[in-house]
């Protein structure tokens, strides 16, 4: 019967091939063959040592390397088995991010298709609870070839990625401190946001008044809250901060500006109900991009980072490894609502 050590050994007589290289392909092979199928438990490393005459090294780095492509798995005091039996994959990637936002959607198509067919993305959500982020964390914890993660500010944050290889870690949207070079690909929100509302100081002027709709411990980056109030103790603008959009409570010559998409949409279905008309009765201007706001209510006036793009540098990144450390710029694209 031949066995996953025949396997191996067959590929001795290819001279380029280095013992890894061997094992990995020997391995790979015996998956291919159906000689171990998915949930088959493989011979473990001092047998390996033993049967074949490698070093012990060598075999755990093999094993590592079929790890990351997410052929097989390693479970505690029991051995590696066979995950999966798509050959074909050559990485397996973690993908973390806050929530299934669109604009969050819109990084994930990008980042699928750059990546290729031969590379499986698994996506988690962590919707900026700290206790849902660190079990996600452990669990996925020495599984995956990479891991791209969408951090939580919290001082706990840096702790858990601190534990994942600097080679296997991409952080993307929030930039978090951590230990050493890491890749990172991420937006600045403070400067950002300040230079934008100044961009749009002579239209809000316009108005009364500007009320932002900012909620305490959510996911919204806290640095636009102090761009905000920068703004208004520096240009004397009238303005407010409110947690969230009361239903019915829309005045007219103010700029709304909104974080969460659940906030504008109400706005507008209050400005339709009262015939307001949006950009001349009140203004809005909001965060993040998406299609619906190019074209709702003659296009809203938002001021976001390119998402496509940090997704296609991300792809990049786990095709080519070479280190990026990178800030997406944010744009203000004007339209009727302000």
């Amino acid at each position: 019967m031949v066995t996953i050590f025949n396997k191996i050994q067959e590929l001795e007589e290819i001279t380029s091939f280095s013992k890894h290289e061997q094992l990995v392909n020997g391995i790979i092979n015996a998956i291919d063959d159906r000689i171990v199928i998915q949930g088959s438990m493989l011979p473990s490393v001092n047998i390996m040592v033993r049967e074949l005459g490698f070093a012990r090294k060598t075999i755990v780095k093999a094993y590592d390397d079929l790890k990351q492509r997410g052929l097989i798995e390693s479970k505690n005091r029991l051995g590696y088995f066979v995950v999966n039996e798509d050959t074909e994959l050559t990485m397996k990637v973690a993908l973390l991010l806050y929530a299934f936002h669109p604009f969050q959607e819109t990084f994930y198509n990008a980042f699928r298709k750059g990546v290729g067919e031969n590379i499986q993305v698994d996506i988690y959500f962590h919707h900026n609870n700290i206790e849902i982020y660190e079990t996600i964390l452990g669990n996925i914890a020495g599984k995956y070839g990479m891991y791209v993660i969408a951090p939580i500010p919290h001082p706990r944050s840096v702790f858990l990625l601190n534990k994942i290889p600097r080679n296997k870690l991409l952080v993307v949207d929030r930039f978090q401190n951590l230990e050493g070079d890491y890749a990172h690909i991420t937006q600045e929100f403070e400067i950002a946001t300040y230079l934008a509302l100044k961009e749009l100081e002579p239209s809000i002027r316009k108005f009364s008044q500007i009320v932002l709709f900012f909620k305490p411990d959510s996911d919204y980056p806290v640095e636009i809250l102090r761009a905000y109030e920068q703004f208004l103790r520096d240009t004397g603008i009238k303005g407010a901060v409110r947690s969230k959009y009361e239903q019915g409570s829309l005045e007219k010559s103010t700029v709304y500006y909104t974080i969460g998409d659940g906030d504008l949409w109400n706005i507008l279905k209050d400005a339709k109900e009262k015939n307001l008309e949006i950009g001349k009765d009140i203004g809005c201007v909001s965060n993040n991009n998406n299609p619906v706001k190019e074209i709702i209510c003659g296009g809203i006036t938002t001021f976001s980072t390119d998402f496509e793009a940090m997704a296609i540098k991300a792809a990049e990144f786990i095709k080519n490894r070479n280190l990026i450390q990178e800030s997406i710029p944010s744009q203000l694209i004007r339209r009727t609502s302000l």
